[in-house]
């Protein structure tokens, strides 16, 4: 073999060995996420929904009024923002949701929600300093929903769709409260 083909092979492998030891040590790319990604998802006929997120767990700690403070808005979930995509026009609280993907922004009061569809992608849910991310001008939508005490504890974060009684809903819930969205398809009449 050649000098110069026992060099190169010297350094790929010093290479290789940095990288893995970089993402063991630094990134810590074997363990577990703390709040590890997760989506919902539900398709019924034409229509499909996905919402992408994070999903922080309680941890004995308390949730609401605490480590989510009640009248700031949070990125919903933990790590990136959270992300909601329809492929359907749909019709939240009497209002019209365009077809298309957005980020989901959530201020949890004591006793009601404000739910924010916001247009634009936001690579991570926070900045440096932990502020939420979102962007008020690019809101195409905000509700308040009222939120329930659960009985149990939902220990991870966890959204869902709920089409149980063919109405169907967007769910969050964690610790022991939960919201519900009511969502239809938005039928434009025709003149």
């Amino acid at each position: 073999m050649n000098t110069f083909l026992k060099r190169l092979l010297i350094i790929l492998a010093i290479v290789a060995l940095g990288l893995l030891v970089y993402s063991v040590f630094v990134e810590n790319i074997f363990s577990q996420r703390l709040s590890p990604k997760d989506s919902a998802k539900i398709s019924l006929n034409d229509l499909d929904i996905k919402v992408e997120y994070n999903r922080p767990s309680k941890r004995e700690r308390d949730i609401f009024g605490a480590l989510v403070p009640y009248n700031e808005v949070w990125r919903t979930g933990a790590n990136e923002a959270t992300t909601f995509e329809t492929n359907k026009d749909l019709m939240i609280e009497g209002m019209v949701l365009r077809k298309g993907k957005y980020t989901l922004w959530t201020v949890p009061m004591e006793d009601a929600w404000k739910v924010m569809f916001n247009s634009k992608q936001y690579e991570w849910g926070v900045n440096e300093k932990m502020e939420p991310m979102w962007d008020p001008n690019y809101d195409a939508m905000e509700i308040e929903v009222p939120s329930e005490d659960l009985d149990t504890v939902v220990e991870k974060f966890t959204i869902a769709f709920d089409n149980t009684t063919g109405n169907l809903k967007l769910t969050m819930a964690w610790d022991d409260t939960l919201i519900e969205i009511p969502i239809s398809i938005y039928e434009a009449t025709k003149s």
